[in-house]
């Protein structure tokens, strides 16, 4: 890279912090061009080896502020997950709680495609708020209206619809702060970042079902309080964090039907360790929703005389504040040490293997509440590790001439193992049980593999990530 070539890169990195657009064709965004330098995707290897051009550093400001979101969001998608569904679900089919694996399927094969296709809006968007500001705030507004349609749902169906405006609102919320980190970091700060926000992830499954737990007998403020405090901090977000207009920035091609449908999918060839990578999200992901989709309903089998979620509402609660402390520790540590020592994949390796032995723990550990306790608090670090870790990877190995777009295809992965894990989880809480028993012992072991597969993937074959 010639000298000139680089000092034109130097400024549009610093154009792209500053939230600066290019008007000319061929462009998405400064930030983009600002990117594609900075991992390397003008094929001059030996260049970019000795020179590494990148963006100004953030402020405090726009991280406090990324992390507020992020907080509130999870709160109000957590409190339901954790909680507040699987309570419903007991409320309007007391005799058939395997239907929260089919709610569960349902909404995730219903927004599977939603996150790429406002991905690419988002990228596309002209407007004096930006282009990631709208759809944050559009978001978390639907998302509000999903809970409001939760707690009113006199049977399964309409629960099932609101659920579905619920996560979709609220994922195109996190989806736009995500794609906002994907603008503006540089890359020595990324892991620090995404430790900093797997500790707050963490900890707002904590408050989640904490704000939950005491509304249990009303069924509006079971899930308007956590929603709620989530619409409030996206509200922080969108008007506290500015994003310089986009209405000046050409885009390199409109979207039409072809270009739409075109644009959900992506070529493995060409994009190899982004697809090992989703491909090793998706398993670790299902693994991780076959465990934490039915723990509610796990641990009331294991701990309560009547099987009843309502009875354990305390014990869920106190062991999601001990899990949140080691999750949190191993989220901020990894993703700190992830930076410090330039590596990611060993840490993915890390998360693997405390996930399994965490399931394996619990799955064979009875009705000892000592033995639960450390499966859990183990698993929830594994899951920490791994959350933090592989956003990092995400940021690292982005093909970022579609920013937006991808991290909407990456969300596939989450989608597609929310989608497959409930529905496979049914017959498998069904082999070797009678009556109203389930299996949850063979649930956790399955889990527990299929996280260990997808973090070796990973592991051996992203080649990009270090």
């Amino acid at each position: 890279m010639k000298k000139q070539e680089r000092d034109e890169v130097a400024a549009v990195a610093e154009q792209a912090n500053a939230g600066e657009y290019a008007p000319r064709a061929g462009i998405v965004s400064q930030a983009t061009a600002a990117t594609a330098a900075v991992n390397g995707l003008m094929n001059d290897e030996d260049d970019h080896a000795s020179v590494e051009p990148d963006r100004p550093r953030v402020g405090a400001r726009y991280i406090w502020f990324l992390l507020l979101a992020v907080f509130g969001v999870n709160v109000a998608l957590v409190a339901p997950i954790g909680l507040s569904l699987s309570l419903r679900v007991q409320e309007l089919a007391p005799n058939n709680v395997e239907y929260l694996g089919v709610v569960l399927s349902v909404t995730s094969i219903v927004g599977l495609f939603t996150p790429s296709l406002f991905g690419m809006w988002s990228d596309r968007t002209r407007s004096r708020w930006g282009r990631r500001r709208p759809f944050a705030l559009v978001g978390g507004l639907a998302g509000f209206s999903g809970l409001l349609v939760m707690a009113a749902a006199p049977n399964l169906v309409l629960l099932t619809v609101g659920w579905i405006v619920a996560s979709i609102g609220f994922s195109t919320t996190i989806n736009s702060v995500l794609m906002s980190q994907a603008d503006r970091l540089p890359e020595a700060q990324r892991g620090k970042v995404a430790g900093l926000s797997g500790f707050i992830t963490m900890l707002s499954s904590v408050v989640g079902v904490g704000l939950a737990a005491p509304f249990a007998g009303n069924n509006f403020l079971l899930f308007l309080v956590p929603g709620g405090v989530g619409l409030l901090l996206v509200l922080l977000w969108v008007f506290f964090v500015p994003e310089a207009s986009s209405l000046d920035a050409e885009v390199r091609a409109k979207l039409g039907l072809r270009g739409t449908l075109k644009g959900l999918v992506f070529n493995p060839k060409q994009h190899p360790d982004f697809a090992w990578n989703w491909l090793g999200r998706v398993l670790f992901q299902t693994g991780v929703s076959f465990a934490t989709a039915f723990t509610s309903l796990f641990f009331a089998s294991r701990l309560s005389p009547t099987g009843q979620v309502a009875d354990i509402t305390g014990f869920i609660t106190m062991l999601a504040l001990i899990g949140v402390i080691a999750s949190a520790g191993g989220a901020f540590a990894s993703g700190f040490l992830s930076d410090k020592f330039q590596r990611r994949r060993i840490f993915v390796l890390i998360a693997g293997i405390m996930f399994t032995a965490g399931a394996l723990t619990m799955a064979f550990g009875g009705s000892n509440p000592v033995l639960l306790v450390i499966g859990s608090v183990v698993t929830s670090t594994g899951l920490g590790i791994f959350a933090t870790v592989d956003q990092a990877i995400i940021l690292d190995i982005l093909p970022v001439e579609d920013a937006g777009r991808f991290i909407g295809i990456n969300g596939y992965s989450t989608a597609l193992a929310q989608a497959i894990a409930p529905a496979l989880a049914v017959p498998l809480l069904l082999i070797g049980v009678t009556g109203t028993d389930k299996n949850y012992g063979l649930l956790l072991v399955v889990a527990g593999v299929i996280s260990m597969i997808g973090g070796l993937i990973v592991v051996l074959k992203v080649r990009k990530a270090k």
